[in-house]
């Protein structure tokens, strides 16, 4: 089935979330690659989007914060009301900790359409959490009556770049609970270039929910990996959770397929097939920081589950639409 949608559906977008709505469109966001605005598409179906004209929703400040590095936007419908969590920054400078200055905010739109006009959408401020640090690529997970936040973030305690944390949310822009850490990069896999873990996605199946995330630097070494719950436990107690010590999606040198990750989880037009979305690129020489090559392409494919309802992501789709 995967021979049916176009890939790279989108060139030149990285950190892809697409969201199936309850209007039947499909709505997708992602990093741009001049990081200065967010913007959103939409298309009744998945192939669509390729062709959907993008929306501009919301600009960077001049100065200041959210003026700079406008990174991994990701659109929920949340209580009857559209939010964007996204992560910015207010220079481009690193910290004393070597690190991105980036803060987690977002923006909420009342309307029934959230392309309406750049004006419906309103900014709620920052997502504070204790520590003030670097912050990205937060989600959120309605699961049973409560909203839960979960994100990347250095903790100046631990080496690394950032790890993942849950918290219970009291609205959708203020925490509830203190921050459980998840996961933080311990493999040889999740600390290439960088020690990294980051790009939270989760999706429920069965009995289990599953939180994939993306680790190691974003070029050829990126790849995802997994932890797993069963959906009877405390969300906010680490020790529920599994964390696989292998990858469980990966670059394929043969068809020239490097660094997927970043991903997010939607389904199919009939609402048979659960679809990954990702980035990845075509090729591995890059100059500079891979963050500022543009050519992180968002791609989809369906993908399986075995007999004991675990994903099986496969490997990447070759590229079928230049």
């Amino acid at each position: 089935m995967n021979k049916n949608y176009i890939n790279p559906l989108i060139i030149q977008r990285a950190d892809p979330q697409i969201y199936k709505h309850i209007d039947g469109y499909y709505y997708l966001s992602a990093s741009v690659p001049a990081y200065n605005l967010i913007e959103l598409r939409r298309a009744k179906t998945l192939n669509g989007l390729a062709h959907a004209a993008p929306k501009t929703i919301w600009r960077k400040h001049q100065t200041g914060e959210m003026s700079q590095l406008i990174w991994a936007p990701e659109l929920h419908y949340i209580n009857g009301k559209w939010y964007i969590y996204f992560a910015a920054s207010k220079t481009t400078e690193f910290d004393e900790n070597g690190m991105f200055q980036h803060r987690m905010y977002v923006l909420e739109c009342k309307a029934v359409d959230p392309m309406a006009d750049e004006d419906n959408w309103i900014e709620k401020g920052r997502v504070v959490t204790p520590i003030d640090s670097f912050s990205l690529d937060a989600t959120t997970f309605s699961w049973r009556k409560s909203l839960y936040y979960i994100w990347a973030q250095k903790d100046p305690d631990i080496v690394g770049n950032s790890n993942i944390y849950i918290s219970k949310m009291e609205n959708p822009w203020t925490l509830k609970s203190a921050p459980v850490l998840l996961t933080k990069p311990e493999y040889e896999w999740e600390n290439r270039v960088f020690h990294v873990n980051e790009g939270p996605a989760l999706i429920h199946h069965g009995e289990k929910i599953f939180l994939t995330y993306s680790a190691s630097a974003t070029d050829e070494n990126y790849a995802m990996g997994m932890l797993t719950i069963d959906e009877d436990k405390d969300l906010l107690n680490p020790s529920n959770w599994h964390k696989s010590n292998k990858p469980v999606f990966t670059s394929d040198l043969e068809i020239h397929q490097f660094g997927p990750g970043h991903n997010s989880f939607t389904i199919s037009e009939d609402g048979s097939k659960d679809i990954l979305v990702y980035h990845s690129r075509n090729y591995t020489k890059i100059k500079g920081d891979p963050l500022y090559d543009p050519n992180r392409h968002t791609c989809i494919q369906t993908f399986e589950w075995d007999s004991e309802g675990n994903p099986i992501f496969g490997t990447p789709t070759a590229y079928n639409y230049e």
